[in-house]
């Protein structure tokens, strides 16, 4: 019964030139984006393998130089210093639950090397003015373990910072260690773990370590599209034979 259907299908399949070429064109389309998420998706579970391999490690203790930053991006390393609180910038960031707030980015002073811009944590918004959270500012020297960071986050449709107004929207090391007042300062940043501070704030361990991956869903769907529209173009291009005049 299958057969002589498809039989019957194929005989009363008479495609036309443009429903062709532009179907042709759809499919591949469609085609080539659901490859593009697969090869997506092999890639993203290749940085989070890789950044778990990284952050799951011993901490390490951080050397007074570091010839390659990039071998360190997400190390869990330790570090002694102490924080230069009158120099802090705000971050604009999320907490791991989405709440809107800001990350106190530091610069830890250290004796042994450079300074080091930390990322302290979350905080939220109403305790942006230092004051508002003044047990956690810690003074004297401080043991830091956190997870070492290289890469920028700008989002392409994010706006420029505004470091006249202490307002920063994604991280630019360069222009945060001079407006922080180290412009010598490591080329890297450290993202606090999830010590508690004095206060409660601010609460660090907020790294995300793996990143979203959905391509798998997207691969499927932008598949099944493609097939949906080759099943359309058949069931549109057949001629049905005429019926019994009355």
């Amino acid at each position: 019964m299958l057969l002589t259907e498809l039989g019957r299908a194929f005989r009363d399949f008479r495609p036309g030139f443009w429903p062709t070429a532009m179907t042709a064109v759809g499919v591949a389309v469609l085609v080539g984006l659901g490859t593009w998420q697969v090869v997506r998706l092999v890639e993203k579970n290749a940085i989070n393998a890789h950044r778990a391999a990284q952050a799951t490690g011993p901490a390490i203790d951080l050397p007074a130089a570091i010839s390659d930053p990039e071998a360190l991006d997400f190390r869990r390393v330790r570090l002694v210093g102490r924080f230069d609180h009158a120099r802090e910038l705000h971050l604009a960031c999320r907490s791991q639950r989405g709440n809107d707030g800001i990350c106190p980015v530091t610069p830890l002073l250290r004796a042994d090397g450079p300074p080091v811009l930390v990322n302290r944590g979350w905080v939220p918004s109403r305790f942006r003015d230092p004051a508002a959270r003044a047990a956690g500012q810690v003074g004297g020297t401080v043991t830091i373990e956190g997870i070492l960071r290289t890469e920028p986050r700008r989002g392409w449709l994010m706006p420029d910072n505004d470091p006249v107004r202490n307002v920063w929207l994604w991280f630019d090391l360069p222009a945060m260690a001079r407006a922080a007042g180290v412009p010598g300062a490591a080329p890297f940043y450290v993202e606090a773990g999830p010590a508690p501070n004095p206060g409660g704030y601010p609460l660090g361990g907020q790294t995300m370590v793996e990143l979203p991956n959905n391509h798998l869903q997207y691969a499927i769907t932008w598949y099944a599209l493609a097939i949906v529209l080759l099943v359309i173009y058949v069931m549109s291009q057949r001629v049905r034979p005429a019926g019994p005049r009355a």
